[in-house]
């Protein structure tokens, strides 16, 4: 009998104050990524994102993406900007997930948020590299 189980990625932000955790597997050769960080880890948006020739040079890959954001919930950006960072790094098909909460979170927490965002996308991109079909 076939194992089922997919290896799963971990990955985690520096910053210890407002750090982010994302885990990812691929399906295939498509890619599934959940990013969790703060107190309440839950499922405010999802993005599914697909790699495309840049309208801009042809000769470039870029990523397009959907995106489902449930009511009140801020994680839009988010999914779209890891969906589409990996889809056009990978050539993969990508679901990303996200839910991130710190109560009463300030403006230089948002900021830090954002940035791990960014380190967030990065570690990924060096973490499945290798790993994509």
């Amino acid at each position: 009998m076939e194992d089922s189980r997919l290896p799963v990625h971990f990955f985690q932000t520096s910053d210890a104050a407002y750090r982010l955790h994302a885990q990812a597997v691929f399906v295939g050769a498509d890619l599934l990524v959940y990013v969790w960080g703060g107190t309440r880890p839950h499922i405010g948006a999802i993005a599914a994102a697909q790699p495309r020739p840049s309208l801009a040079n042809p000769q470039v890959t870029s990523a397009t993406a959907s995106v489902i954001t449930f009511l009140g919930h801020k994680e839009d950006s988010v999914v779209k900007e890891v969906g589409e960072a990996l889809a056009a790094a990978l050539g993969a098909n990508v679901v990303v997930t996200a839910g991130i909460h710190w109560d009463d979170i300030d403006a230089a927490g948002i900021a830090a948020v954002n940035a791990g965002c960014k380190e967030l996308i990065g570690l990924l991109k060096a973490g499945l590299a290798d790993s994509a079909a």
